[in-house]
């Protein structure tokens, strides 16, 4: 798909566009996650759109030495990592190797977790149809966790959204989710962010904000 640089000019028009192709599916208690954090304003302008519950997911990346932008995993909170089986191979890694680094991802995890909840219960999932929101997607990897952690609390129906991924991205969560929605999938993908005039970093104080508590 041919593709103008800058489709979407800050994360919550993306939110916007990305509930009109979702459109109003027929789930009758749905609940909308963002996965933080440039994963949650989008989600709020689906939760809005769907008059559905918003809450956040929160899953951290998991660098190989020396290079802690390139994800070769990720963990949740309090699931099992996730890591690219193809990618350690390719690095000569294995999960011990990158032990350390999971388990100050998985503190950073819980971290965040505590300050957006601000001591509340998160939202049910149990039995409820679970859309899973971010702001891209490139690897997958951070996706890929948060789904399968949101898998072991049986939801009844657990699909994925984002504006915009890279080339057969999601391919990649198949296995994961019930259903992918993308809106772009451009072949010169680069990054997520050169998609958006406005990709300030969000914030924690942004998140709590959008969540609605304080």
């Amino acid at each position: 798909m041919s593709v103008t640089y800058r489709a979407f000019a800050d994360r919550r028009m993306a939110g916007r566009r990305l509930a009109r192709l979702i459109g109003r599916p027929d789930w009758p208690d749905p609940v909308v996650l963002g996965l933080a954090r440039g994963g949650v304003p989008v989600a709020a302008e689906v939760a809005a759109e769907f008059g559905a519950p918003l809450d956040v997911a929160v899953s951290r990346k998991i660098g190989a030495p020396g290079h802690p932008e390139f994800g070769v995993g990720a963990v949740t909170a309090d699931a099992p990592p996730y890591y690219d089986r193809y990618t350690m191979r390719r690095l000569g890694l294995s999960p011990a190797d990158l032990e350390r680094t999971c388990e100050a991802e998985r503190a950073e995890a819980r971290r965040r977790l505590r300050r957006y909840l601000g001591g509340r219960t998160p939202i049910a999932t149990r039995g409820r149809d679970v859309l899973l929101v971010d702001d891209g997607l490139a690897t997958g990897v951070t996706a890929t966790a948060a789904l399968r952690s949101l898998r072991r609390e049986e939801p009844r129906r657990l699909v994925f959204a984002t504006p915009v991924c890279a080339v057969r991205a999601p391919e990649m969560l198949r296995d994961e989710a019930d259903d992918v929605f993308c809106l772009i999938e451009p072949e010169q993908f680069g990054a997520v962010g050169r998609w958006y005039e406005d990709f300030s970093p969000t914030s924690d104080e942004e998140v709590v904000a959008l969540l609605g508590f304080r």
